[in-house]
């Protein structure tokens, strides 16, 4: 029987857009409760010493949290374990460096860097908009019963935004200013825009949405299209609208949201090594045998004068042929008979 919320968690049990390694211990750093989920956020422990490298313990990590020397969209943040998790800008004051957490293309976390303006802003993605006249909320002094009730929407890092412009709707896209905490730009979910796969088998995929299919009582599927032109599809609620046409509002990884295929990767791959190829001998032929050229700057081993007048004199010959022994002779009465002699073997000549 569980008795209080779990606080600990295994290293196979570790999400694998962390990319721990399975043999690098029996535990995992367990994200603190926060805005993003457990599955789909990064620890700020993962960020200082798998990835970033500033840190090479825990112990080191502890010191470099609590002299207030990392922040998360703008706010200084002490616990280790404090949940980073998509769009959210992470700086760093005493390097001057700022990164976006973004996923690549095969849905793993990566920390994209950006320029001071760019962490200044992030995308957040409305998942409801309400109106309420709750404690958490307010309500409008001036009005009384329902009327009194205050418009707010909610995002998808947990930021509840009052008082939203009345054309933002559900699965939209606000820009967020980091330092009001205000709403100072809106993407729209229609066709046309450019997309972020953020859950799901495309998971990392950047593509132009291309049409929505309606399905009553079950999920809705949207479709997209790449750069390349390949099209995929996958669920309303995975897809996150990132920019307006096909210009998008933050800076992109590496692949540009791009899945190449097995053999494309393996292209690359094979590309990177031009200087170590290897000549292909087939077995048995051996005009195809190379045989590497002595290396400049050395000189041959030189043969004294008492091997060379040896090997002069001493002709290379075929084996000899072995000789056989003879017969032995008959014992006469009482006597044993002779033992045959011996073959001389032939000397190499």
């Amino acid at each position: 029987m569980a008795r209080g919320p779990k606080k600990h968690l295994k290293r196979l049990n570790a999400p694998r857009s962390w990319m721990l390694s399975k043999m690098g211990g029996t535990w995992a750093p367990r994200p603190s409760p926060g805005p993003h989920k457990l599955r789909e956020s990064l620890p700020l422990s993962l960020i200082l010493r798998n990835r970033l490298k500033y840190a090479l313990t825990r112990r080191e990590i502890i010191i470099v949290t609590a002299r207030r020397l990392v922040r998360v969209d703008g706010k200084i943040r002490t616990d280790l374990n404090y949940p980073t998790g998509f769009m959210d800008i992470v700086s760093i004051d005493k390097t001057g460096e700022n990164f976006r957490v973004l996923y690549d293309v095969k849905g793993r976390f990566v920390l994209h860097r950006v320029n001071d303006e760019e962490s200044k802003y992030k995308l957040a993605r409305v998942k409801s908009v309400q109106t309420a006249k709750k404690a958490s909320i307010g309500r409008n002094p001036f009005k009384h019963g329902p009327e009194s009730a205050i418009p707010y929407v909610v995002t998808h890092d947990g930021r509840t935004i009052r008082y939203p412009d009345p054309i933002i709707k559900s699965n939209d896209t606000v820009k967020i200013d980091l330092k009001t905490n205000k709403i100072v730009g809106h993407l729209k979910f229609e066709v046309g825009n450019l997309a972020f796969v953020t859950r799901g088998a495309n998971m990392g995929r950047i593509g132009v949405l291309v049409h929505t299919d309606k399905h009553p009582g079950s999920f809705d599927i949207v479709h997209l299209r790449d750069r390349r032109g390949a099209t995929f599809a996958t669920r309303l609620h995975n897809v996150f609208i990132i920019g307006e046409g096909k210009k998008a509002w933050v800076s992109l990884p590496r692949d540009k949201g791009v899945k190449k295929t097995i053999l494309e990767e393996r292209d690359i791959r094979l590309s990177g090594k031009k200087g170590k190829k290897v000549d292909k001998v087939t077995a048995g032929d051996e005009e195809d045998v190379k045989v590497p050229k002595p290396t400049k700057g050395k000189e041959p081993i030189k043969e004294t004068p008492r091997e060379a007048e040896t090997a002069k004199e001493t002709p290379k010959g075929g084996k000899g042929d072995k000789g056989k022994g003879g017969k032995g002779g008959k014992g006469g009465k009482g006597g044993k008979g002779g033992k045959g002699g011996k073959g001389d073997k032939a000397a190499k000549e």
